[in-house]
């Protein structure tokens, strides 16, 4: 159940993340109301979570998976481009996760 909160909490944090940009400095409403409780959701998910998996995997796992969503979000939503230096940094950072959590002992599956 820890893993589902993890992502969970990746899911509300890029949201809110997302609708940051929407919410144009805080002078919208509706955007800026997605994103108090996009946070607060992605906060209140990443503490259950870290009942059971140490906070430097879970932390590493929830901002990594966010940079990489974040990232694509930005690219299919708001038109920003990602370079190649982007694409090899994100690649960089999905195998970092994947190798702390594939051969890390500390993890708990």
């Amino acid at each position: 159940m820890n893993w589902f909160y993890l992502g969970i909490a990746i899911v509300a944090e890029t949201t809110a993340t997302s609708a940051l940009k929407a919410s144009e400095g805080f002078t919208r409403l509706l955007p800026s109301i997605v994103v108090g409780v996009g946070y607060l959701v992605s906060f209140y998910c990443l503490s259950l979570t870290l009942r059971t998996i140490p906070v430097g995997i879970a932390y590493a796992i929830w901002s990594g998976v966010g940079i990489v969503l974040i990232s694509l979000i930005g690219w299919f939503a708001f038109g920003q481009s990602l370079d190649r230096p982007t694409i090899i940094g994100m690649g960089l950072i999905v195998s970092g996760v994947v190798i702390m959590n594939a051969f890390s002992k500390p993890v708990a599956h």
